[in-house]
């Protein structure tokens, strides 16, 4: 019985020595081989969806300065113009305009005759120093006058940029201060409409996302003004194209952040559709783990659900 129980002892060695090193390579077999990860809590943007519109920092508007007629309009939206430059006419059927402009003509051409006569009396001796200098004023006030007048009749762009509006017809009647059309100036830019409550939320150079455009633009102005409950902020991005000002996009804000869990790409598999987690647990043991993701920056998405902070993650699966 002794002998038994001694030889049944030294067989059993070899098999419990045996079975601990099974269970070393079976443990080994369970532990994959990729990346690890530790998940932990990270600040994230909050993203807020807004109204934008491509637009240029000034528009300049183009304004008769007399009435009558539009007799002419050289421009239509799209056209580049140049400061300065003449692009349409007014005529005054009624002949007030026109009678006013010869008015002011010849009372130009009679203050320069006077100044030519006493400054020759001037140079002769006749006249004072004072009486002169009356007489080259008088002609400067005339002379100012005359172009005004012509002025008038003229319509100028008032800065360099594109046209937006001119959708005032030919042969249509104006009136001083009416505007015939509006130019663009300065940079294109993105103008964002944000609910009054969530402008307290957005500080200059918070960052903006535009659905179909690579890259990010950041505020550099918020308006101080509230119109029908909404603020407008300007955004700097580059990539805006001056021929698509007034164009309507859909753009995303961040406004403030709050605690999540991003992780690469690379460690969320998408299989029919289900995005899953390896999870290496503390045995090193693989599972997978359904988990419910947003797209983030970097190239991150952001996990919602399915996962916790201290998880062990393993990418390539």
């Amino acid at each position: 019985m002794r002998k038994a129980l001694v030889l049944k002892m030294i067989f059993a060695l070899p098999l419990s020595a045996c079975g601990e090193k099974r269970a070393e390579q079976v443990a080994a077999a369970k532990a994959p081989s990729g990346p690890r990860l530790a998940v932990s809590l990270a600040e994230a943007p909050d993203w807020q969806s807004v109204s934008a519109e491509v637009t240029s920092q000034d528009q300049a508007q183009v304004m008769a300065r007399g009435a009558g007629v539009l007799s002419s309009l050289t421009i239509r939206a799209g056209d580049s113009v140049r400061r300065g430059q003449v692009i349409g006419r007014i005529s005054d059927t009624l002949g007030g305009g026109a009678s006013a402009s010869a008015a002011a003509s010849a009372q130009a051409g009679l203050a320069r005759a006077d100044l030519e006569r006493v400054r020759y009396l001037y140079q002769n001796g006749v006249y004072a120093k004072a009486r002169l200098d009356q007489a080259e004023a008088m002609a400067r006030i005339a002379n100012a006058q005359a172009s005004g007048a012509s002025a008038a009749q003229t319509l100028i762009a008032p800065a360099s940029g594109r046209v937006l509006r001119a959708d005032v017809p030919g042969g249509a009647a104006v009136a001083p201060g009416m505007v015939v059309a509006v130019v663009t100036s300065g940079p294109v830019l993105l103008r964002l409409e944000l609910p009054e409550a969530l402008a307290s939320r957005v500080p200059s150079g918070a960052r903006v996302q535009v659905d179909g455009m690579a890259g990010e633009g950041t505020v550099i102005r918020i308006y101080p003004a509230v119109n029908a409950g909404h603020v407008s902020a300007d955004v700097a991005m580059a990539g805006l194209d001056a021929r698509l000002i007034g164009r309507r996009m859909a753009a995303k804000l961040a406004a403030g952040t709050h605690k999540a869990i991003l992780v690469p790409r690379t460690f969320i598999a998408t299989r029919y559709g289900l995005d899953y987690a390896t999870v290496i647990a503390k045995d090193g043991s693989a599972t997978q783990v359904p988990v419910q993701t947003a797209p983030a920056a970097d190239g991150k998405l952001e996990v919602l659900s399915g996962l916790k902070a201290g998880d062990t993650l393993v990418g390539g699966q």
